[in-house]
């Protein structure tokens, strides 16, 4: 039986060798990317790069519209620490026609330096122990700087200012805490451990009274009254099990909260079982629980236009149609509001058009039945969602926003730090860290001049502080 032939059989000597060099070559780049998928996922160094470069690259920076842009301000006088430094002209006349020079005016400039490094603040106690003659008892002297177990090995102990600028490093900024040690030491000259700031942060978390935990609990219990609370959770992780991270954010406050768990039982024990204000939301499930049917929301628009192109993106046709004219029924809402918080349309005009927009909205999500299964269920749930007035109810509340960009703002620092420190080992470390986040971040949206010596305060009192007045 004879041999059956090849396709190579009848190539030439040149063709063959063609052939093999256009395998080789196929092999080497089969080997690249093969090297490339095995990467994939892992940290590495470099390349950074994930494709070509585009050609016409938008600037850094911000872009037109999305906010103010000016110089740095002038400096108070008040905050002016070193006395003036008067700069003539050095020339006695003028370089061109030798012309007599005459001063017309004086310009301002300023630098900002850093001082020398500061030598720390070491105060002595010198505390007095006593024995009483008739039974033996010690009474050992008082003062409100010094604790009472303040002694031995103990002795000595950091103050208020200098824990406080370590957690405003580690929980406000986000400076991992094995590093805070080494950014004080070169900007304050001071000798501290990663220990002592762990122990002082979960020591100031458990206390009860006069302390972290008291303006915490001050800060959550005014949430029940906020006429608007933005909510949203992110994923955490306890001891490397699973855990949640929410935050809940009004106009004053904020607050973090990290659960094994995020249900409506969680939401309700931040704004109560009888919230009177507006939950912004995204479209999670956990807010659709009944428990939350008497709490009026607004669900965030960016959330659902998404979930509107995901569904237009795969549809062909008609089955098009339903989506393409809810989201532009929903943008239209968008538009109309920013007009009318921009002051460019008058307040009748902007009335009109959201009853026509909530009359058109309400007529598109009529129920019926739709032969496309994905068309139906945008149809089915976010005509619940507008029955209960979830979709435009910030038309009609100035204090309402269409979505929760200020919760998911929020989370930001959380969602850093998760990628940093790794979370947290203990449910104390978790405790520590939802407190003082909640306490920092509070005193910014307080506007305090200085987060370390709003949260040494609060640390001391156990009060936050206070809410600035409207201008």
């Amino acid at each position: 039986m004879s041999k059956p032939s090849s396709v190579l059989d009848h190539l030439s000597r040149e063709e063959l060798i063609e052939r093999i060099g256009a395998l080789e070559a196929l092999v080497l780049e089969l080997r690249a990317e093969i090297e490339r998928l095995k990467r994939a996922g892992k940290r590495q160094a470099t390349p950074f790069s994930k494709g070509e470069r585009k050609k016409n690259s938008k600037r850094p920076g911000r872009k037109p519209g999305q906010g103010m842009f000016r110089h740095r301000a002038r400096p108070d006088p008040s905050e002016i620490t070193e006395p003036a430094v008067f700069v003539p002209v050095g020339e006695p006349s003028c370089s061109d026609c030798g012309g007599a020079l005459m001063e017309e005016r004086v310009e301002l400039c300023w630098r900002t330096e850093l001082p020398p490094l500061p030598r720390p603040e070491i105060t002595e106690y010198r505390v007095s122990v006593a024995r009483c003659d008739g039974c033996g008892k010690r009474v050992r002297g008082e003062h409100p700087e010094v604790a009472p177990d303040q002694r031995g090995a103990t002795a000595h102990r950091l103050g208020p200012r200098l824990l406080s600028a370590a957690h405003v490093l580690h929980y406000g900024v986000g400076v991992p805490v094995r590093k805070v040690p080494l950014v004080l030491r070169e900007l304050c000259g001071v000798e501290l451990t990663q220990g002592a700031l762990t122990q002082a942060a979960l020591r100031a978390a458990r206390q009860a009274a006069g302390s972290a935990h008291e303006a915490y609990e001050e800060i959550r219990s005014a949430l029940p009254a906020a006429a608007a609370v933005y909510a949203d959770p992110t994923g955490w992780r306890v001891g490397g099990k699973g855990a949640q991270l929410a935050v809940f954010e009004t106009d004053g406050e904020v607050i973090y909260r990290i659960t094994p768990r995020y249900r409506n039982e969680e939401v309700r024990e931040v704004i109560g079982d009888a919230y009177a204000g507006v939950l912004i939301t995204d479209r999670g499930r956990v807010f659709d629980a009944r428990a939350l049917d008497g709490v009026r929301q607004q669900k965030c628009l960016a959330h659902v236009l998404r979930s509107i192109s995901e569904v237009t993106g795969m549809k062909k046709g008609r089955a098009k149609d339903f989506g393409l004219r809810l989201g532009a029924l929903l943008r239209e809402a968008l538009k109309a509001a920013a007009q009318w918080r921009e002051g460019h349309i008058t307040e009748e005009a902007y009335a009109h058009e959201a009853l026509r927009i909530e009359r058109e909205l309400t007529h598109h999500l009529r129920d019926r039945a739709f032969r496309d299964a994905d068309n139906q269920r945008l149809l089915n749930e976010l005509g619940r969602h507008h029955d209960r007035g979830n979709l435009l109810r910030f038309l009609f509340e100035d204090e309402v926003e269409p979505t929760n960009n200020r919760a998911e703002r929020a989370l930001r620092p959380g969602v850093i730090s998760r990628k940093v420190s790794q979370c947290s080992k203990t449910w104390g470390g978790a405790e520590a860290y939802a407190i003082f986040v909640s306490l920092i971040r509070t005193a910014v949206m307080r506007e305090a001049r200085s987060s370390v010596d709003a949260l040494a305060r609060m640390l001391a009192t156990g009060k936050p502080p206070p809410i600035p007045a409207e201008a």
